[in-house]
Order: structure tokens, then sequence, then C-alpha cells
């Protein structure tokens, strides 16, 4: 009889980590939740009382803290086979207004909070030479979006960075996996003042996601449109770029 999966999941009490760690407790995984929001956690908890959920009230800033929680997990359920640095934010910033402090939260959760919650399992899991580091990115990381510089740059980041580690965890035998949503049904998404095309549901792309991560997918986008929309963002010309996005609608600005 196999083993239940063990996944461990960041930013998981709302959102795309919420829905993610729905799904893995239907296909009956052992789960570690990681999130700013220790009631948003233990709601879930609460619903699903035949599951096994370890939960750790954490900021993916905090790197010590994370480090706790893995140790945590590891010692109550081992290794886990699959890592989720899925915690994130979107906030709108304007440069020269006086919004740095939301650029650099932004950039600490999106960018320092992945690397972070890799950090103190990608030596066991090299050693041991088995799990899965998954990343998660964002189209909106293809090309620097007006009004979302913080959260396009993170996200540019975050591809840079997750290639980076692909290539490194590769001779060790670790898949390194990067998932690009694109508009996502979630709270974060709920705002924005601005059409989402081929917006797809949290829980429609959880399952994508999941089926993506045992295939071990180097790369995935969700929904799959947005695969086509990101190659011709990509290889739009920078003069065509800039005059079809200059007025493109923008998110709000936020203050931390």
């Amino acid at each position: 009889m196999s083993q239940p999966l063990k996944v461990f999941i960041t930013g998981a009490s709302s959102g795309i980590g919420l829905a993610l760690a729905a799904e893995y407790a239907q296909r009956g995984a052992i789960l570690g939740l990681v999130a700013r929001r220790a009631e948003g956690l233990a709601e879930f908890a609460q619903r699903l009382p035949g599951a096994t959920i370890s939960l750790y009230p954490a900021d993916v800033r905090d790197a010590g803290a994370l480090a706790d929680a893995a140790e945590q997990f590891i010692a109550a359920h081992g290794l886990p086979d699959v890592v989720i640095a899925n915690a994130g934010v979107s906030k709108g910033v304007a440069t020269g207004q006086g919004d740095l402090e939301v650029f650099r939260e932004v950039m600490d959760i999106n960018c320092f909070g992945m690397a972070a919650t890799f950090e103190p399992f990608a030596a066991r899991m090299a050693s041991a030479r088995r799990g899965t580091l998954v990343g998660i990115a964002s189209v909106a990381g293809v090309r620097g979006l007006p009004g979302s510089a913080a959260y396009s740059a993170s996200k540019a980041a975050a591809f840079a960075y997750l290639e980076s580690l692909r290539v490194e965890m590769r001779p060790h035998g670790v898949p390194v996996v990067t998932i690009a949503p694109g508009y996502i049904r979630t709270p974060m998404t709920a705002h924005n003042p601005y059409p989402m095309p081929f917006l797809m549901d949290a829980d429609r792309f959880a399952a994508k996601a999941a089926n993506a991560i045992a295939r071990g997918t180097r790369f995935a986008v969700f929904p799959w449109q947005m695969r086509i929309v990101a190659m011709l963002l990509h290889v739009l010309p920078r003069w065509l770029y800039d005059m079809l996005f200059e007025k493109a609608p923008r998110k709000p600005r936020a203050t931390v």
C-alpha cells in the first residue's frame, strides 16, 4: 500500500494556497500549511476532521519561523514530497509617490519568501534524491505591467530564481516546477478594476496544478489560453507594447 503524499504549502489560508490545500486533502495527502492568518488555517482544518494537517502560523518574510515550521513538519511526518511556495500579494504602486514600503513588502513576500520557503528543504531533498519544489509565479511576470511594477518585478524575479534552482537541483534528482497562473478567481483578483480574460476558478486551477506537479512538469501556465497570451506578450516589440499598454487599466495604489 502506497504511503500518502506529504505536502507543505505556504500562503494556505486563502486563494490559490487554500485551493491547493483542499485539492491535496481530497487526494489524501498529509499537509503542512503555513500562513499569516492563523484563523484561516484553523477554519480549513476544522472542515476536515479526518485529515492529517499541521498548521504553522508564520510570515514567509521570517526565515527563522519558516525553518522552525519545516523542522516541526519533518519531525512529525518526515521529509515532504512536495513543497509549494505559494504565498504572495499583489498591490498597486506608483514610482515617486511614496510607495517604497509597499514595493518592499511585495518583493519580500513574493520573491524572498519563496527562497526562504525552500531553504530548509532543498539540501535534504538533494541528499535524499527525492521531493519536488514548486513555485507559484504569474503571467504578470512576463512583462512589466503599468501600476503593478512591484508585482511584475517580483514575479519576473520568481521566474529567474526558479529557473536557476531547477538547473541547480537537476543533478540531485529534485524537480523544480514553475506554475504561472493567469487570472484565477480569488480574493486577490476580486477587486481588480479591469477585465480578466479566461478567468479560472481556484479549485479547477488547483486540480490542474497538482496534476502538473505530479508529472514533474518544468513550467506550466493555467488557464492554457494565458500561455498563448504570455508568449505573444514576450515577443511583442517594446515600441508596440508601450503604445498598447500606456493607457491600460491599473490596480489601485495600496498602502502597507
